[in-house]
């Protein structure tokens, strides 16, 4: 009961903050569009199979520059300051569940603005959105550990991809077959096993936060 309060209260804390300052997120939002309608400009009308790897491409790296600051705004002395008040697995959770509510926001407004710009060529539109949620969940939890580890090795943004992509890329495959799934309009069960390992994923992603940030936390 203390961890969830501790996790809810420095999730509150993150949304104020956000929320008196707003140039991240609007930022990060206007970088999806622009993309959007840059790759609009560029190609005017793709095939579905394009469609499909042109959106998880843009949602891809708006998500690497939305949770590559979650641990770059905080100073040394906030963090030692965080660290007298919760425990580290509170402090992760909260960032992980943070990020995921922002990538959750940031999937919903890139599929509105892709779906309003192109034709949205979907069989299966709850399918897709399904896996567009799976999909922001594992971006979220997968590089808010990476940038624990990166804001620890002096906020390299070059060692966050270095250790990102070799995590991403699977996940990224399975996302993309399994979002065609839905592209096709073919039956769900097709698509039950890569929905499985998806969200295997998110969890032992979430898990190894678990056990490795401690051992951040403390460095």
């Amino acid at each position: 009961m203390r961890l969830f309060k501790a996790v809810q209260s420095l999730i509150r804390k993150d949304i104020v903050l956000e929320w008196r300052s707003k140039y991240a997120i609007n930022g990060i939002v206007l970088y999806v569009v622009s993309t959007v309608f840059v790759c609009y400009q560029a190609f005017k009308s793709v095939d579905p199979t394009t469609w499909n790897a042109l959106f998880w491409i843009i949602l891809l790296f708006a998500s690497i520059n939305a949770i590559n600051k979650s641990f770059v705004q905080e100073s040394h002395g906030r963090q030692l300051y965080y660290y007298t008040l919760a425990s580290a697995k509170a402090v992760i959770l909260s960032k992980i569940s943070y990020n995921m509510l922002i990538m959750l926001l940031l999937a919903a407004i890139a599929y509105l603005v892709y779906s309003i710009i192109f034709n949205n060529p979907l069989g299966d539109p709850v399918l897709y959105l399904a896996v567009v949620a799976l999909g922001a969940v594992g971006f979220a939890a997968v590089f808010t550990m990476v940038a624990a580890i990166s804001a620890k090795a002096g906020n390299n943004s070059t060692l966050m991809a270095i250790l990102s992509f070799p995590i991403i890329i699977p996940m990224l495959l399975v996302l993309i077959k399994v979002s065609k799934n839905a592209l096709d309009g073919l039956e769900r069960s097709a698509s039950y096993d890569e929905l499985f390992v998806l969200g295997a994923i998110n969890v032992i992603t979430v898990a190894i936060s678990l056990l490795l940030f401690p051992y951040l936390w403390r460095d």
